[in-house]
């Protein structure tokens, strides 16, 4: 672990493989800077959260606004500055960008459907892709991210496969692989990597609004070797190894974290309803 504090900034921090990512990053010394949106109900989980990781040594900086708003961006940013600052040698060594927002509707249909405007396709690439370049240049233009810096993006199996409303986000999970591989390449000479993260199929808050949720848990589960869904922890984990500086050598690739549910097709098993109850 390097005398210099490390800083992770985690975009989309609040639940889910976000939430996961601190507390785990935090046990490895790591001081967490979060961003999320969340209403009224949710601060109380929040407030636990960072009551956790203040419990296991780190400072904590969590902001409640939209990060895909270009002003609030700028905003944190020059916080960031200004704490990191105070410390000489600290940099920011982790984004993680785990943001989940988008809309849920087709791209195409008849006269009476429903489907997808501009502005909706736009906001969802905008919020679940594009975000992460405008805030690694920022980041960079300010030369918070420290050489060794790791980038991290959530995709998933939707990048390549198609759901039913789902067109918007595959879109936007396929640009995320894409912008991972050309950070990859352009960051090199400052030793910054950056991969994709392919998670299988996690029951998180985001899940829960894609229409047919419970289909996707089920097939998941059969399809996955070990019968389970994957877990935020199974994600926080993974990226407490590539954190690691013995992670270096891997750079832009898609890293499939879900037990083998993407690769091995198992068409042939049964759950029982006690086995999964959404059966």
């Amino acid at each position: 672990m390097s005398a210099h504090r490390n800083y992770a900034l985690i975009l989309g921090c609040s639940s889910g493989f976000g939430k996961a990512t601190a507390l785990a990053v935090a046990k490895q010394g790591y001081h967490i800077i979060g961003v999320h949106l969340d209403r009224a109900a949710g601060l109380a989980a929040v407030d636990e959260l960072k009551s956790e990781l203040n419990n296991l040594g780190a400072d904590t900086h969590f902001f409640n606004v939209n990060a895909a708003d270009a002003d609030r961006r700028k905003e944190i940013i020059e916080f960031i500055a200004e704490e990191l600052s105070k410390f000489p040698g600290a940099s920011v060594k982790l984004l993680l960008h785990s943001l989940a927002f988008g809309s849920l509707l087709p791209l195409a249909g008849d006269k009476d459907t429903k489907v997808l405007n501009q502005k909706q396709i736009e906001m969802t690439l905008d919020v679940m892709a594009n975000s992460v370049v405008y805030w690694t240049q920022d980041l960079l233009s300010k030369e918070l991210l420290g050489r060794g810096g790791r980038i991290l993006g959530l995709t998933s199996a939707g990048s390549n496969r198609v759901l039913p409303m789902y067109g918007a986000v595959s879109a936007a999970k396929a640009a995320m692989e894409s912008y991972m591989r050309q950070f990859a390449l352009e960051l090199a000479p400052m030793e910054i990597t950056a991969n994709s993260i392919r998670a299988g199929v996690t029951n998180t808050p985001a899940l829960s609004k894609i229409p047919g949720n419970t289909i996707i848990m089920k097939n998941a589960f059969i399809r996955n070797p070990y019968h389970k869904l994957t877990t935020p922890e199974d994600i926080a984990n993974v990226i407490t190894l590539l954190i690691k500086p013995e992670s270096k050598w891997i750079n832009g690739t898609i890293l499939g974290v879900d037990g083998g549910e993407d690769s091995v097709d198992i068409t042939w098993y049964q759950p029982t309803e006690s086995e999964f109850g959404l059966c």
